[in-house]
């Protein structure tokens, strides 16, 4: 089996898992495994007068975890609440995370304590590492720069880098690379820069808490033909208030970039034909971007944006209706056709169960070692051969592949 990359067909996606074990965690419990840490948890008016909530989560399980962070508002009348599903967090690893809350005009505002829930993980982590040598600068201004590193042996594309930013007696916002990073090789340095929110740049002093991730973080769901749609988009910017027209082709938002530099914009949208053509304008003018499919077979629309702007972003071509429940790559369903008729290695066909893990597709809560010379019973390969010829659903052939993973039937 061979998969072959562009420049801007490489993004990295993940479906919703099929499997979930939530665990409750109040950001009270002194003990917890997963927890944001009181004083890295805080809000503020950003430069556009948008109220804005911070936090840094941390994972000391010895395992891998997707968290979901609740974070509460209360403007004294009305409690608002704010909803993200972060991305993979390794094994004593942490992550900073940013909500806006538009709806809140001015007053004083009070940050309640947040709630976390999250599902354990095989996924690997990015393997990215920060650079803390000299290159890695906080400037008078308040801006860092700084070089990140690919330590492994595969190219890490789109990838983000995370940091909590310290003013003289606390944390005072969580922010991240402020321009695109399209891929890093094995072994390759790249430089990276990022910047805080323009209301508290005199305040700056350091930055700590560098998360590089390889996932889009942002999770936006729109009422689309009668359904909820889900998408996600990475960015310098911030966009809210997404809506789709009565058709359901079109989906308007409001977007602003509070930097004094040009940031970008990466939206992933599942596809419903597969044949979708975009366009995109802001303010009603038409704008360059970039089209394309990654692996997964989501579509991401792709475009730079402008410096201190804000503006409504209007992105057309949809089609209507909604997108399947499971999305599996069309080469992962070929090679269970082509397995099940011995075309392909038993190893060949794990490649594609291996990337639906990758993926979190398919999650596993123990997975059993590898074994190369294990004996793949011959009714799974009829089980497969079902899966390709549609006779058994998505969902069906995902949680068979779940078992025979945590049962070591099968071994990857």
């Amino acid at each position: 089996m061979q998969r072959t990359y562009s420049i801007h067909s490489a993004w990295k996606s993940k479906i919703t898992p099929m499997v979930f074990v939530f665990l409750l965690v109040p950001l009270s419990a002194a003990s917890a495994e997963v927890y944001v840490p009181e004083h890295e948890y805080l809000g503020y008016f950003d430069a556009n007068g948008i109220y804005t909530a911070t936090g840094n989560v941390k994972n000391t399980n010895s395992f891998a975890i997707i968290p979901t962070i609740t974070v509460p508002v209360s403007d004294g009348q009305q409690t608002y609440f704010k909803t993200v599903r972060h991305v993979p967090i390794a094994a004593g690893g942490e992550i900073p995370f940013k909500v806006k809350f538009p709806e809140i005009q001015g007053g004083s505002p009070v940050l309640l304590a947040a709630s976390l829930e999250f599902v354990r993980t095989n996924h690997a982590p990015a393997p990215l590492q920060v650079l803390y040598d000299d290159t890695l600068v906080t400037h008078t201004d308040g801006h860092l720069t700084g070089r990140v590193q690919n330590t492994g042996d595969r190219t890490v594309y789109f990838p983000t880098i995370h940091a909590v930013v310290h003013g003289h007696n606390s944390p005072v916002d969580t922010t991240q690379n402020i321009k695109l990073i399209e891929k890093i090789e094995p072994g390759e340095i790249v430089g990276f820069s990022m910047y805080p929110d323009p209301a508290i740049t005199e305040e700056i002093l350091y930055y700590s808490c560098f998360a590089p991730v390889d996932t889009t973080v942002v999770p936006v769901t729109a009422k689309k033909n009668g359904g909820q749609f889900d998408f996600r988009y990475d960015s310098g910017a911030w966009f809210y208030a997404a809506q789709f027209d009565e058709k359901g082709t079109t989906v308007t938002m409001r977007g602003y970039n509070s930097y004094p530099l040009e940031t970008y914009a990466n939206f992933e949208f599942a596809p419903i034909s597969g044949t979708e053509e975009f366009s995109v304008t802001v303010n009603g003018k038409p704008i360059e971007f970039i089209q394309s499919m990654d692996e997964m077979g989501f579509w991401h629309v792709a475009f730079s944006v402008g410096p201190t702007s804000q503006g409504v972003l209007e992105i057309s071509g949809f089609e209507e209706g909604l997108p399947p429940k499971s999305l599996i790559p069309q080469w992962i369903r070929e090679n269970a056709a082509w397995w099940a008729d011995n075309r392909i290695t038993d190893s060949e066909f794990f490649k594609g169960i291996e990337f639906l893990l990758e993926k979190q597709v398919i999650i596993v809560q123990d997975k059993a070692a590898d074994d190369a010379d294990q004996i793949v019973p011959s009714w799974i390969k009829d089980l497969a051969g079902w899966w390709s010829e549609g006779k058994i659903s998505d969902e069906n052939f995902v949680g068979a592949m779940t078992y025979l993973l945590e049962r070591g039937i099968i071994r990857i």
